[in-house]
């Protein structure tokens, strides 16, 4: 009957219960002190759903919680402490009773402190701190702002600590709850706390394990933001295990974003010796000191990520950076690595940020076409797509124009007119899309597979932004 209760409660809103609250709560306090743990466990499973019945925090709702309270406090703090109990009912007695503090903690007055106390014992045992520091977590992200000050001090270093443990959940949810806890509670976080938890840091930031990597770097963003005084201590092991991760070819999705959000704040700071110029150099040093080049090619797009992540943080810097990128691909003596880099670098920043502004860019790439490099070729024609997104008007017509002029470049160009079609915004594409699909027709039937082949993507791509109209002319063609 419990477990058929807690489905319920799980999947139907809150209102529907209201009118039956009255009827429920007692056989349910009742079943939270039944001596048979299966059922004590069931139905502080169902009291910790029940609270978010009574008061959700979601929506402002006329229902009166204040005569349950005392009751659902009552039966879940005796199980809270009692401390021979089974082990399922323990963490379910923590995870109840984090929700009541979480949606009624404002109604509970001096049994907060003592309760939290009992939170920060449990924390402290080996079998019940990582449901602890979930529940936590759930308190620290509440928006009645539960006053957790008085064990900040204790918690903090005993949460630091838990990112050491062999034990991959518990140092992912210890991760999110200082994250949280940095975040709402700033002004009680002391430099020692921080420091205490940025020692722990470094041994998390590696391409082992991206997840644990990313939550390590979204902290450090949560970091800079609040307490950017702190950062002035990252400018050795952590950035080092940054700057070598960026190098890292299996660096993508969440963990990527976390890193250039991390590097957006962390030039926002104005930190001594982490301004741009400094960041640019630690990301591009090895490209340029012409040392090996970079085992993977990953490792050129996701540096040239952060690079235009870093230009977009601090605009006045753009266009003497995007200038020099410019002369690197036109430089005779740059390696392909560097050439590499430049291009990448180009299409990223032009992506965000309109480069119509300078003259010999359009040159410059399209004489990157003629590279003796297979790599540097497939990076020009990726700038050349990306630089268009940020400026259409100005890039698609000079794109198309090329398509149709210079056969010998037309794989390349018709890749560029591909990263358009997938990265450019619907409406953006929309004034273009009849004479792109006129022209990418033209090259249905070019002799070369390879070039049939990307016409082909490009079709798909562009069916998609007005799959009303074109969808049924891509049939009728099937048919011809």
């Amino acid at each position: 009957a419990l477990s058929c209760l807690y489905v319920i409660l799980c999947n139907h809103q809150p209102q529907v219960f209201h009118p039956h609250v009255q009827a429920i709560v007692p056989p349910v306090v009742a079943c939270v002190g039944d001596p048979f743990y299966k059922i004590t466990s069931e139905a502080l499973l169902v009291t910790q759903q029940l609270v978010k019945v009574i008061r959700p925090l979601d929506q402002t709702d006329a229902f009166d919680a204040s005569p349950y309270i005392a009751d659902l406090f009552a039966c879940t703090i005796k199980r809270l402490k009692a401390a021979d109990i089974d082990q399922e009912v323990k963490e379910r007695a923590i995870s109840c009773m984090g929700q009541i503090i979480c949606n009624l903690g404002d109604s509970l007055g001096a049994d907060l402190p003592g309760t939290l106390h009992i939170f920060l014992e449990r924390l402290k045992n080996e079998i019940t701190r990582l449901t602890t520091v979930k529940a936590l977590t759930l308190i620290a992200g509440s928006p009645l702002k539960i006053n957790l000050r008085p064990i900040l001090g204790e918690a903090v270093p005993i949460l630091a600590s838990f990112l050491r443990k062999n034990q991959r959940a518990l140092k992912l949810s210890t991760l999110a709850a200082l994250d949280i806890l940095v975040k709402n509670y700033s002004d009680s976080v002391t430099p020692a706390m921080i420091d205490a938890v940025l020692a722990e840091l470094p041994p998390l930031i590696n391409e082992s394990d991206m997840h644990v990597s990313q939550m390590a770097i979204s902290f450090l963003t949560t970091l800079a933001r609040v307490h950017p005084d702190s950062l002035s201590k990252i400018s050795g092991s952590i950035l080092a295990e940054l700057i070598a991760l960026v190098r890292s070819p299996l660096l993508q999705g969440g963990a990527l974003s976390a890193m250039l959000e991390f590097f957006q704040a962390l030039v926002a700071t104005g930190t001594a010796s982490l301004g741009y110029m400094d960041l640019l150099r630690m990301l591009t040093g090895p490209v340029y000191a012409q040392s090996a080049a970079l085992t993977h090619k990953q490792s050129y797009y996701s540096i040239a990520k952060c690079v235009a992540a870093l230009t977009r943080a601090c605009p006045k810097e753009g266009p003497a950076v995007v200038g020099q990128f410019i002369q690197d691909v036109k430089n005779s003596r740059s390696t392909d690595s560097i050439r590499l880099l430049a291009l990448l670098s180009l299409g990223e920043v032009g992506h965000h940020v309109d480069l119509s502004g300078q003259p010999e860019l359009k040159t410059v790439i399209l004489d990157a076409f003629s590279s003796a490099s297979e790599e540097v070729k497939s990076a020009a024609s990726y700038a050349l797509g990306s630089i268009s997104v940020g400026n259409l008007p100005e890039y698609l017509p000079f794109v198309l124009q090329e398509i149709s002029g210079q056969p010998k470049r037309q794989y390349l160009l018709l890749h560029s007119l591909k990263e358009i079609i997938s990265s450019a915004s619907v409406a953006g594409l929309k004034p273009y899309v009849e004479n792109v699909w006129a022209l990418l027709l033209k090259h249905c039937e070019c002799t070369e597979e390879g070039t049939r082949n990307v016409v082909a993507e490009c079709l798909g791509k562009l069916t998609l932004i007005d799959p009303e109209t074109l969808l049924p002319r891509l049939k009728g063609y099937l048919l011809s």
